[in-house]
């Protein structure tokens, strides 16, 4: 089972229309706040303790409140696990046809993976569990009760191919509200973790105007199926989806690589930003008779659950000094292994992160939140004096500098696998947010440099690449989308390296382990891992006030050219992967906008 590509696609382009669900069901902490068929917010305050449907229109109220009060969802118990889960497998259950040929195979023309996971150690007790907790829900509806004789077969059916084709639907800001199952258009697409396409959804109440939506985009891939593995024949006469569901979270599939005619088209079902490498040190470590793979993946999982655990209590307690300490001592000093036998006696194994491994990219995340969360409250909870102003804004370079590398890391890391452009749209907007406010912040003048040159540095006009008069001439997301998106971004990564040096070293001055990189974006130095970033022309306290002013507007302006460049990369990026109308894109360019004038 396969979807592939009927034409010639470029990159950046719609492959699907919008798809409307097969069925679909918020996640039980999103009930009380948002609408059971849009999934929209809801106008009216959130109610706590409310269990069930409610709806933002009556449009959305009449075309799904019929099938939620036929699925007996309403009667599955208050406390039952995987309870989005389950109301979807009910709602889905409507649709089915009285007879179904592939029951353990195939339901409307999707993969059940039936006897895969009803025999499936870790998941074959929680099906069996919930196809009874529905089969007993559609019982009571009718009055009846469920004997422990009766056949759950078509309930547990449905329940797998739930679990097997739902995917998490996110609102604008990345939040999972809920999940849906989609036909076969979407759901044939299989998993690449170098995929060509990606996805998006579109959630918004009826009648509104939609962010990226285009209904006139045409279904652009064709099902691909072997009939002797699978005994189906074609997958359009499975394309109907419920009846009466006319609105929904919908879903579109856009191109994010070129794609052939007949090539296959590919999403990632996961995070694609999970290299395993770790760097490993012990200078009077004999590696002679052992097995240091079986060693670096025990450090691999104590390291995971640290940081995890870091991150939780930083979530539910909100010390972000803490966290703050706690990450940055892991990232910087590794972690210890128990002691080992060898041929030379024990020892101890250091392990640290490479600085791309998936969960050292997280960590700057957090750390780049756990700063800026910092600078935050030395502003609310300080003293409004000069000393409170200059520590917070040394929080904010340091959000800033973690930022800044986060997206260099995943830039080095894109340049290599192009699927991973989703994940730097996100963390160049991040970046690009970060430096601009640090350029536009008044502890400059603190600094010694005058309020005049603020004027100077937002007027500021790049004179080594044409990214801004690109984007000033409203051209850029055309030609970036078409044919000349690798030389922009060849130019923008160029622009980027030579003023970062600049002003790295300022924005990061504080931070030990920070100043350990050389460069936000040239990551040659790692292959020699243990030489750390030499100091260049960082303002001395005792400089002269003149020279003291100059230096800092000349870092003022590289920061303000960074941050510029890297919105309207993010701008370029968001439109290949969204649409140039999709919320992402505008957001940017209305943040991009609003700084210049």
């Amino acid at each position: 089972m396969e979807m592939r590509a009927k034409q010639d696609i470029e990159i950046g382009d719609d492959i699907t229309p919008p798809l409307l669900p097969l069925s679909f069901s918020l996640h039980d902490s999103f009930l009380s706040s948002h609408c059971s068929s849009c999934f929209s917010p809801l106008s009216f305050p959130p109610s706590p303790h409310h269990y069930g449907s409610l709806y933002c229109s009556a449009p959305c109220s009449s075309s799904h409140s019929p099938i939620s009060s036929s699925s007996a969802e309403s009667f599955l118990p208050l406390t039952c696990p995987l309870s989005s889960d389950l109301r979807t497998a009910l709602r889905l259950l409507l649709s089915l046809p009285s007879t179904c040929p592939h029951l353990h195979r195939f339901t409307n023309g999707l993969l059940t993976n039936y006897l895969k996971l009803t025999s499936s150690p870790e998941f074959a007790a929680q099906i069996r569990q919930g196809a009874i907790a529905m089969a007993a829900a559609r019982k009571l509806r009718k009055g009846l009760s469920l004997d422990q004789s009766d056949d759950v077969l078509l309930e547990e059916a449905v329940l797998c191919l739930v679990v097997t084709n739902a995917v998490e639907v996110q609102d604008e800001s990345g939040r999972s509200l809920g999940i849906a199952v989609y036909d076969p258009s979407f759901s044939w697409i299989n998993h690449s973790c170098s995929p060509n396409a990606c996805y998006r959804f579109i959630v918004s109440p009826p009648n509104a105007t939609s962010f990226g939506e285009d209904s006139a985009s045409a279904l652009r891939i064709v099902p691909s199926v072997s009939e002797e593995n699978f005994g189906v024949c074609s997958c359009s006469e499975y394309n109907k989806g419920t009846e009466g569901y006319k609105y929904g979270p919908k879903i579109m599939v856009r191109s994010i690589k070129r794609i052939k005619k007949g090539e296959e088209v590919c999403v990632s079902y996961t995070d694609l930003l999970q290299p395993k490498e770790i760097l490993a040190s012990n200078p009077s470590f004999s590696s002679a008779g052992l097995d240091l793979n079986l060693y670096r993946d025990e450090a691999n999982k104590k390291l995971s659950h640290y940081v995890d655990e870091t991150n939780t209590e930083f979530l539910s307690v909100g010390d972000p000094e803490s966290c703050c300490k706690k990450l940055e001592s892991v990232l910087e000093g590794g972690f210890h292994v128990e002691q080992l036998e060898s041929e030379d006696g024990k020892s101890r194994l250091n392990c640290k992160f490479h600085p791309f491994n998936h969960i050292a990219l997280n960590s700057y995340m957090t750390l780049a939140s756990a700063y800026r969360i910092r600078s935050s409250d030395f502003l609310a909870f300080q003293s409004k004096t000069d000393e409170s102003q200059l520590k917070a804004f040394e929080m904010s370079r340091i959000s800033a500098g973690y930022s800044l590398l986060l997206a260099g890391a995943t830039h080095y890391l894109f340049c290599s696998e192009s699927s991973l452009i989703v994940s730097a749209v996100n963390f160049w907007k991040q970046a690009g947010e970060s430096l601009l406010t640090i350029a536009g912040s008044s502890v400059w003048n603190l600094l010694g440099l005058p309020k005049s040159e603020l004027s100077t540095v937002v007027k500021y006009k790049c004179s080594e690449c044409s990214l801004m008069d690109i984007f000033g001439a409203k051209s850029i997301l055309n030609q970036a989308e078409r044919t000349n998106f690798e030389n922009i971004s060849s130019d923008f990564l160029a622009c980027v390296r030579s003023a970062s040096p600049k002003f790295w070293r300022f924005l990061i001055h504080g931070c030990h382990y920070l100043e350990t990189f050389k460069d936000p974006f040239d990551f040659r130095w790692l292959a020699h891992a243990h030489c750390v970033a030499e100091d260049v022309d960082f303002i001395k306290e005792d400089s002269n006030c003149e020279h003291h002013a100059e230096w800092y507007t000349n870092a003022r302006t590289h920061i303000y050219k960074v941050g510029m460049h890297c919105l309207v990369y993010g701008v370029i990026l968001a439109h290949i992967c969204y649409g140039q109308n999709s919320h992402l894109t505008t957001h940017v360019l209305n943040h991009v906008e609003n700084f210049v004038h």
